[in-house]
């Protein structure tokens, strides 16, 4: 059995994140795609936000932060939402009317439950097939996506172990798939 792999290649995360954006519009596989790249957040936990998780009816504005039960771990999560998030649940939101309590993402004939975890990989799935030349994508490659360019980026490993709840850095590492290629970058980039 494969591991399931971060898209590591920003030329190729690009053209994945845009495919349901340009390729086949979709505004709700896009949002799901970019709220899975931004937040961290597992499937499971993605399926089950609600509107008013994100969105303040009182104040018609999306919220600042997304604060998240998880369901695997059962921790508070509380977790900035960027402009990239709030855009593409705007250009989404904009395709339907919206309830509080509605689920965020749903079949678009049966609004009142949410997406299941199979459906929401047919999605990614699809779009993976249609633009990268990586194989072992799933649903989770979105959560190690996420990491893998935090990473990329300067985010201390610590960070990335407590946005996780991983309890090593060799768990942190390992999901990340932060291998030889990696290694040998930073070998041929350091002159001394």
């Amino acid at each position: 059995m494969s591991t399931t792999q971060p898209i590591k290649e920003k030329e190729e995360l690009h053209l994945f994140l845009d495919y349901y954006k340009t390729k086949q519009p979709s505004a709700r596989n896009y949002a799901l795609i970019v709220v899975g790249l931004n937040t961290a957040l597992r499937i499971s936990d993605i399926l089950k936000l609600q509107w008013n998780d994100v969105y303040d009816f009182q104040r018609k504005q999306f919220r600042s932060h997304l604060t998240v039960s998880e369901q695997k771990t059962g921790k508070q999560n509380m977790i900035a939402m960027n402009k990239n998030v709030k855009t593409a649940l705007a250009s989404y939101k904009e395709t339907r009317i919206i309830k509080e309590y509605d689920y965020i993402f749903t079949k678009n004939t049966d609004y009142s439950t949410p997406l299941n975890r199979t459906q929401a990989y047919r999605i990614i799935r699809h779009a993976a097939k249609e633009t990268l030349d990586v194989e072992n994508i799933s649903c989770h490659s979105l959560r190690k996506t996420f990491g893998y360019h935090a990473w990329k980026q300067g985010t201390p490993p610590a960070l990335l172990m407590d946005i996780y709840n991983h309890s090593s850095y060799a768990i942190t590492k390992r999901y990340l798939g932060i291998g030889q290629d990696e290694k040998d970058d930073i070998f041929l980039t350091i002159e001394i």
